[in-house]
């Protein structure tokens, strides 16, 4: 039988793969914290674009004891190291620079944005593509929201489905306890309702990657969208003044928003996304939204109609610390070693199949 070259990458659960992390922002540094705890991995790089994380130890960027190995910025250095997997993680990704890595021989498993294929990005997929045959690399993208509670999770349980109607995914995030204290003006909480409706809002900018999800469950399903549509965003205002670590929302101003978008099949909505994002309790909106805490809560509507719900475990002391960022990170690292013994190519989940967890049980 003739093996590929590729194939004999294929190695048994104890291989050690050499990662480089590429931007340590808050998902960077969860995974930082992970590469240096789990065997796994060999952390061999560390880039960093803050001028003032330049020679630190990684270990103090990610506030862990130091691990001996110093941030750099610069990228040439990083891009000539000798490793399986590059590990991508600015907020917004440069096609042209994954695409380098992608040709340098190096795997790329990032969050910043790119999930499944769908028709927003064929044009930087095809770039993709074409990188990862002339390096023999492999892509692929994941997270938590795209990438795992919008896609995953409503396929899997679907996989206990008899009949589907309808697939309706609700996140729900409490931006003052559970979010950094710089999403408050980065979401436009605390502007004026008029001034806010009027404009751009960075989760209606978002629309095209949350529809990457919804194609992905089209694909896992078997049927075609004919089309993704955005809904008016909903708001409510602040009924008192609402204190936040960065200072307080006047009252009346935008306290708490809601987007939705519906992907349609044979005419009629079959996948709905709605994101609520609030600063307050029910007592201190107007309209008094209840929304409860932040999760993400998958609802089918069929035969049977089933939920199922991703959330934090409250502690015995009544505190609850949200993982949004952990599992952000870890919805990716997760796949580094399936997708670097894989075959060339945009490998995404549907293409990826079960992922194989290494290094997770451990002392």
């Amino acid at each position: 039988m003739t093996v590929s070259p590729r194939s004999e990458r294929c190695s048994p659960p104890e291989r050690t793969y050499r990662v480089i992390q590429w931007m340590t922002g808050d998902v960077g540094r969860a995974a930082l914290r992970h590469f240096a705890d789990n065997a796994t991995y060999e952390l061999i790089g560390v880039l960093v674009h803050n001028e003032d994380k330049v020679g630190k130890d990684a270990g103090e960027i990610a506030g862990i004891p130091p691990i001996g190995l110093a941030a750099t910025d610069d990228v040439d250095a990083i891009v000539e190291l000798d490793a399986d997997c590059v590990f991508y993680t600015p907020v917004i990704m440069d096609v042209d620079t994954v695409c380098r890595l992608l040709r340098a021989g190096k795997n790329v498993v990032t969050t910043s944005g790119f999930f499944h294929p769908s028709p927003d990005f064929r044009a930087p997929a095809d770039e993709i593509r074409t990188a990862c045959v002339d390096g023999g690399t492999s892509f692929h993208g994941g997270g938590i929201h795209p990438g795992y509670a919008g896609d995953i999770l409503p396929l899997t349980l679907a996989r206990v489905m008899s009949r589907i109607d309808t697939i309706r995914v609700h996140e729900v995030v409490d931006v003052v306890n559970d979010a950094p204290a710089d999403h408050i003006d980065w979401m436009g909480f605390g502007k004026d309702k008029d001034a806010f409706l009027s404009e751009p809002t960075i989760l209606g900018l978002g629309m095209p990657f949350f529809a990457q999800s919804m194609y992905m469950i089209a694909d896992g399903l078997g049927v075609t969208i004919e089309k993704v549509t955005a809904a008016d965003p909903q708001v409510a205002t602040a009924a008192a003044d609402i204190p936040h670590a960065g200072g307080t929302l006047p009252r009346g101003t935008v306290a708490a928003q809601r987007h939705e978008w519906t992907a349609w099949v044979d005419g009629r909505p079959l996948i709905v996304f709605q994101a609520s994002y609030v600063t307050a309790g029910p007592d201190r909106l107007d309209p008094a939204w209840d929304l409860g805490e932040t999760r993400y809560q998958i609802v089918i509507e069929g035969d049977p109609p089933t939920e199922l719900t991703l959330k934090g475990v409250r502690q015995p002391d009544g505190t609850m610390v949200h993982p949004g960022y952990t599992w952000t990170a870890m919805g990716a690292v997760n796949a580094i070693p399936d997708v670097c013994d894989a075959e060339p190519g945009w490998l995404n989940h549907l293409d990826l199949g079960l992922i194989r967890p290494r290094g997770l049980v451990r002392r």
